[in-house]
């Protein structure tokens, strides 16, 4: 018994050994490789400007590699970050506006993500200079050109030697200029700097030149685009359908599994093995569609508490793929799928807004598209604005009572045989109501609290510019509260008095 169990210690830890070695000789590998691309990436910076043709040529002969290989090593370009369609200059943007509302260690901590963001983002420009292997011995000067990413792809997809040679030539006309140019002023350090103006503008105008290029996509990149375009063109069709379509070049690096995985990678909405997407078209329209939507199959109310209500409504697996890509793209609201139908027929798919700012951002957005139910949108951003802002009012209980009316009258106006006494509706008061409209109003009240605020946003800009001019540290402005009482102590209206 004792020999039994020796013998099976004795296997596992032969396997372990076995398992440890091809370990080893896996990391071996992998060390050889990762040398093998450090060295031709060490021959390809070392290459004169050349067509991108001749140098895949070089480097297939050079190093025993068949051209669609050596073409790989040259077009490999680090993937675009995008959120939701928007690009990381974007997101910042964004977080800076978002900041403004925010204080203390809320500001603070939020200042510290957006500063990484930034280096992130840094550190990824620079990936996208290093692969760009012509082009990245000049990343000094490339940096002084006030690029963008899309700048970056443009310069990556340039293959003739004649282009490449003048943005080079741009670049060291600048980077010669401003080495010679000294930190005195004088004559030579004006010349220099002209020379370094002319150099940067002759650099911008051919990259501005290079809008036509092609920009180059990889297999993957490609693999995404044809899937994309081929759900929005046929909704519904499957992963295998798909796979059936493919061109030859894609079709030999695919499969119906792979096509799956790429279009959950997309959020490309999967209803029992059906693709659905919204089409580009639409989302360059999306509220106006929205807004059809819910003029045709939607709804605009509101309950007997004087809560707003937005919905809309579609049946069946299409109507549930539908909805769902629209609150995707949308970006806000809530689903309610596959709900049992009152006629027992086909599941029903609904997509409403309950908040306040949910319901006032699709509003804003979608009252400029509705054909049938404008009157209810206004309707519905009066009572929200009361609600919000003036439900003290004196006036506020009164005028809420009057909106509810109204919104029935708007619902079913068009019903016969609808009774309306039953709620205290009556058509000689609608038109009172509709003249009693509080927007003007309120229009009144804000001004002055919009008078202050844009002091404030004035006050606050000029903040965050001071801090960004002086490097100030979050020690040494804390706060926007500390901020302000610095300024309106140094150079506001009491110091100037007391003086």
């Amino acid at each position: 018994m004792v020999l039994t169990s020796k013998s099976e210690e004795g296997d596992k830890l032969r396997q372990q050994s076995a398992a440890l070695n091809e370990l080893a000789e896996i990391e071996d590998r992998k060390e050889e490789l990762q040398s093998d691309i450090e060295e031709i990436k060490n021959w390809i910076s070392t290459q004169p400007v050349l067509d991108e043709h001749e140098i895949a040529k070089l480097l297939s002969k050079n190093y025993n590699l068949n051209m669609t290989k050596a073409k790989e090593y040259l077009e490999s370009y680090p993937k675009e970050y995008l959120i939701k369609e928007k690009d990381i200059p974007e997101i910042v943007k964004d977080l800076k506006k978002y900041r403004r509302k925010l204080k203390g260690k809320d500001r603070e901590e939020l200042t510290k993500s957006i500063e990484n963001l930034i280096n992130s983002y840094s550190n990824h420009l620079s990936d996208c200079i290093k692969s760009i292997y012509w082009l990245a011995p000049y990343e000094t000067p490339l940096r002084q050109m006030g690029y963008k990413e899309k700048d970056l792809k443009k310069l990556h997809a340039v293959k003739d030697s004649s282009t490449r040679r003048e943005l080079i030539d741009s670049l060291c006309k600048y980077w010669e200029a401003e080495l010679f140019r000294g930190k005195d002023y004088n004559p030579n350090y004006s010349n220099m700097t002209k020379t370094m103006t002319n150099a940067k503008r002759d650099f911008r105008k051919i990259v501005k030149n290079l809008s036509n290029y092609p920009i180059r996509k990889t297999l993957s990149e490609q693999l995404d685009d044809f899937i994309l375009k081929s759900v929005c063109e046929h909704q519904g069709i499957t992963a295998r359908h798909l796979y059936d379509k493919l061109p030859a070049k894609l079709h030999r690096s695919a499969s119906p599994h792979i096509i799956s995985k790429v279009a959950d990678k997309l959020e490309i909405t999967n209803i029992e093995g059906q693709y659905y997407k919204l089409p580009n078209e639409i989302k360059k329209d999306l509220y106006a569609y929205t807004a059809a939507f819910i003029d045709s199959d939607g709804y605009i109310t509101m309950d007997r508490k004087y809560n707003p209500r937005i919905g809309i409504i579609a049946t069946g697996d299409r109507g549930k793929a539908f909805v769902t890509e629209l609150h995707k793209e949308l970006g806000f609201g809530k689903l309610h799928l596959d709900q049992k139908s009152p006629q027992a027929t086909r599941s029903v798919q609904r997509l409403n807004f309950y908040s306040y700012n949910d319901v006032t951002s699709l509003l804003s957005k979608c009252r400029p598209y509705f054909r049938m139910k404008g009157d209810n949108a206004d309707i519905l951003s009066e009572l929200i604005r009361i609600k919000k802002n003036y439900r003290k009012s004196d006036w506020a209980k009164d005028r809420l009572q009057e909106l509810f009316k109204l919104m029935k009258w708007a619902n079913h106006k068009d019903h016969v045989g609808y009774d309306f006494s039953k709620e205290g509706i009556y058509v000689d008061d609608i038109q009172k109501y509709k003249n009693n409209c509080k927007m003007g109003l309120m229009d009144e009240l804000d001004k002055v609290e919009v008078i202050a605020k844009a002091e404030e946003d004035d006050a606050i800009d000029d903040l965050e510019e001071i801090v960004e001019e002086y490097e100030l540290t979050p020690e040494q402005w804390s706060s926007v509260d500390d901020a302000s009482d610095y300024l309106f102590e140094h150079v506001g209206p009491t110091r100037g008095e007391e003086e």
